[in-house]
């Protein structure tokens, strides 16, 4: 993750040694559930587990029918995998960052998407505030699209995109 030209450069001050372990670590944390969870994209059970949730939202349930249940999952787990392999390589190629920021922030706005769609609050507790299986799953969504949209902007300001 480059650093945006709204914040002073990172210096060897405290605070400067804080921003650039933090932004590690969130390009980490975005890039190991994007990995590990396009892997198993491509598993039995995976693809048993999506199903509902693809098949439980309008604007995704079309993808069944045309790719497959396993189609589906699959083609979600490349787009994932190449996704977490261009985050991987955008500290060095600001052409990666720029498709990384737009694949993770689709990818992720599209699952937080399904937030609307899905019965995600726990009936058996009372609902709301009580999260089901459903909205545990998708909840962290919320913070990795937040994170995909800081590399996007970042990744659009290291390509002159929009600063003007």
């Amino acid at each position: 993750m480059s650093v945006s030209r709204s914040l002073p450069p990172a210096s060897s001050s405290i605070s400067g040694r804080v921003r650039r372990i933090g932004r590690l670590i969130a390009l980490i944390g975005i890039i190991l559930p994007l990995l590990l969870i396009g892997l198993n994209k491509f598993q039995p059970f995976e693809v048993a587990l999506l199903k509902p949730l693809i098949g439980g939202t309008p604007w995704l349930a079309w993808m069944l029918g045309v790719f497959g249940d396993a189609g589906t999952a699959r083609l979600l787990g490349v787009v994932e995998m190449f996704t977490a392999a261009l985050l991987i390589v955008s500290p060095w190629s600001r052409r990666a960052a720029l498709a990384a920021g737009v694949l993770a922030s689709g990818t992720f706005a599209v699952t937080c998407s399904t937030l609307l769609a899905l019965p995600i609050w726990e009936p058996s507790a009372g609902g709301f505030p009580y999260l089901s299986f459903a909205g545990t799953f998708l909840i962290k969504d919320v913070a990795l699209l937040g994170i995909g949209l800081v590399v996007l902007s970042e990744a659009l300001v290291r390509n002159d995109i929009g600063t003007k």
